[in-house]
């Protein structure tokens, strides 16, 4: 904004400014009282929940007061700031930097401002000081940047964040203790000592090692295979015989088979390695099943031409 706009618009802005943090300071002490009913209501409920034993209850049910707690503290600061901000207006409208008396009331209304939705007055409030100091202003406070003032309570109790365990278990015997409620906290702390694993990465598991085989070991797989193979390979030639259905008599075929020199199957004496003889024997049925079918199409051909000739 140049220097002419600041100058006609200084009591435009300053009376903009009063009456919102006016209304903010308003709605702050209405939702303070309000906050308070609510709190008073569920902390009872919590010290009921302790009293019936309902621990598990209470321990989610306390989070939720703390965040109102902490609400409620954040909320009491803001309104002190608001108060230091309105008394020292004409200082804001008659300086163009921020004072340094008030760079930490203003960079925590501007932090907080978009975090507290049910104040819209300081949202208003924001948008006037963004008007007079600039985006970069309203940019570093409300990144968090080095050079910013921000409270450093206000950041802590408008962290969206989980409390942590002690945190909850200090609330947890403090509503007991006013309540008068006698409760033994020792289970609650057991649980809130386990450390809860995280499900969105998936569970946690140790990669098994990858075995390695020696050259040892693989060398004594070879014969096993081996002897495998040579077994299945007997094991189909001896099906594929016994399923071969000749078409005409064996006794027919015989002759043939000797015509072709095919050697019968015969009892080898070399009893030294299982598997030759496995292998010897579906090598042989294989060459016998072979030698069956080229003669019985012999055979066929001869029958054939035979009666071919008798009928001419």
């Amino acid at each position: 904004m140049s220097l002419l706009n600041q100058l006609f618009n200084r009591g435009l802005l300053g009376a903009k400014c009063k009456t919102c943090l006016t209304l903010a300071i308003s709605r702050i002490k209405l939702l303070q009282n309000k906050r308070d009913v609510q709190l008073k209501l569920m902390r009872k409920e919590i010290a009921q929940f302790l009293q019936a034993g309902q621990e598990s209850i209470a321990r989610i049910r306390v989070e939720h007061v703390i965040r109102e707690q902490n609400i409620w503290a954040a909320y009491e600061i803001l309104e002190m700031f608001c108060e230091f901000v309105l008394a020292r207006v004409p200082i804001l409208e008659s300086q163009r930097e921020c004072p340094a008396e008030l760079q930490e009331a203003v960079a925590s209304i501007i932090f907080a401002a978009p975090r507290c939705s049910d104040l819209p007055d300081l949202l208003h409030v924001r948008n006037l000081f963004a008007a007079k100091y600039g985006k970069e202003f309203i940019s570093a406070a409300s990144e968090l940047r080095p050079d910013t003032s921000v409270n450093r309570t206000i950041i802590e109790k408008l962290s969206v964040s989980a409390p942590s365990s002690e945190v909850k278990l200090s609330t947890l015997k403090e509503i007991a203790a006013e309540f008068n409620v006698n409760w033994d906290s020792s289970k609650t702390e057991i649980e809130f000592s386990k450390k809860s694993e995280d499900l969105l990465n998936g569970p946690k598991q140790i990669a098994a090692p990858p075995q390695v085989y020696s050259r040892l070991d693989t060398r004594e797989d070879q014969p096993n295979q081996e002897h495998s193979t040579a077994s299945t390979n007997g094991k189909q030639g001896d099906r594929y015989f016994q399923s071969f259905t000749p078409l005409v008599a064996p006794s027919r075929i015989e002759p043939l088979i000797k015509d072709h020199n095919v050697k019968p199957i015969t009892e080898t004496k070399d009893t030294n390695s299982d598997v030759l003889l496995r292998a010897r024997t579906a090598i042989a049925a294989a060459e016998r099943a072979s030698a069956a079918a080229r003669a019985a199409a012999q055979l066929v051909n001869l029958n054939f031409s035979s009666s071919k000739v008798e009928k001419q």
